[in-house]
């Protein structure tokens, strides 16, 4: 699979891509060993290419906007690679994935890959294995990787933490002023398109001066990254454009290529690598840690008298998590009797403790480490 990565073409490459994405999406505990050994070969090949995220509400227009943009940067001697999210249903837990279908023109050509994911319940608007799922197409030789978000509200900015341009698609008559200084989502996007604008030009026109001035003020009393004083630096722009016409989308381009030119002459794009980086291993560190405690024998054997008393009302859920941390990691609760073999102990090789993530002592772990293990999935 690694040689045909690297080394292969056409088919045998977009096979190799494929069955290796769906490597890193499985839980089970082989393929996830599997999955790192693969990435561990594939990092040196990797961090070449531009990642570009793109999110916004639903119907603003990102996947007709993403084939247009990845067929005019094929015709620039680019390759595409295209990471889709799209919702998973709360109720059944199934996913559509249907970005896809919306880019005929692009899916069928030979320098671009699609891959669509499910949410999977991830909050954010991503995909939980979406970085790594970026790396291998870095690594396939794709100069430009596109992830697109699910439709998205004001607090969804995963996709900020994991690519070096962060661009926000907006529709015309959106909201008003204060809709546009709103914290969130706004102020962490590196670009704001108004999408759609050929079927208002005055509304696109009042959108854009609205957001502009929004920007402005995050940049006044926001972000220091985003001071307008500061020439050296990229200050957040916003722009019209008309995905369903392709009217704009060469000046989109060309405020992309300003965006790497500056931040990569400054350092800035290293240096969020850098944080994105590190940022992701915690965010390892603690997905790992709330699977282990799921697992725990002590926590499955406690679990379902105390989810009984929870949603009886007997037992308030904040002492439900106290008394499940008690348990996984070995210590007396008050009232209770201390659990030998908790995460960390001398006898168990778990993630805490000496054994793992340093600072996390047997039962100083805090309880923000992990969610109600009430919730989310298995």
């Amino acid at each position: 699979m690694l040689d045909s990565i690297l080394h292969a073409e056409g088919a045998q490459q977009r096979r190799a891509l494929a069955k290796a994405i769906t490597l890193l999406e499985s839980t089970r505990a082989d393929h996830r060993l599997q999955a790192d050994e693969l990435l561990t070969s594939l990092l040196p090949h990797t961090g070449k290419s531009f990642r570009l995220g793109i999110s916004g509400v639903p119907g603003v227009g990102k996947s007709t906007f993403i084939e247009v943009l990845g067929l005019f940067l094929i015709g620039k001697g680019h390759r595409v690679a295209v990471l889709t999210i799209d919702p998973s249903s709360t109720v059944s837990g199934g996913s559509i994935l249907g970005d896809k279908t919306r880019m005929e023109l692009l899916s069928v050509n030979q320098r671009a890959y699609i891959r669509p994911s499910p949410s999977s319940g991830t909050l954010g608007g991503v995909a939980e294995k979406t970085r790594e799922a970026m790396l291998v197409c870095e690594a396939a030789g794709y100069d430009i990787v596109i992830v697109e978000t699910v439709g998205v509200g004001q607090s969804e900015i995963a996709v900020a933490s994991m690519t070096d341009m962060f661009v926000l698609m907006q529709l015309p008559n959106a909201g008003d002023d204060l809709q546009a200084i709103k914290k969130g989502v706004m102020e962490l996007a590196d670009l704001v398109v108004i999408n759609k604008a050929d079927l208002d030009v005055d509304a696109a026109t009042r959108a854009q001066a609205q957001i502009t001035s929004a920007m402005r003020l995050f940049g006044q009393h926001g972000d220091p990254d985003h001071a307008q004083h500061d020439q050296q630096s990229w200050q957040p722009r916003v722009i019209q454009l008309s995905a369903l016409t392709g009217a704009g989308v060469d000046s989109f381009w060309d405020q992309v290529s300003e965006f790497r030119k500056l931040q990569t002459g400054n350092g800035s794009l290293q240096s969020r690598r850098k944080q994105q980086a590190v940022a992701w291993m915690w965010e390892r560190i603690e997905a790992a840690l709330k699977r282990e405690f799921r697992g725990h024998p002590a926590v499955k054997s406690l679990l379902p008298l105390l989810t009984q008393q929870v949603e009886a009302g007997q037992l308030p859920a904040s002492t439900a998590a106290r008394q499940l941390l008690g348990a996984a990691h070995g210590t007396c609760l008050p009232g209770q009797p201390a659990r030998p073999g908790g995460l960390g102990h001398p006898g168990d090789h778990g993630l805490s403790g000496k054994h793992g993530h340093p600072g996390l002592d047997p039962g100083s772990t805090p309880a923000d480490k992990f969610v109600d293990p009430g919730s989310g999935p298995g």
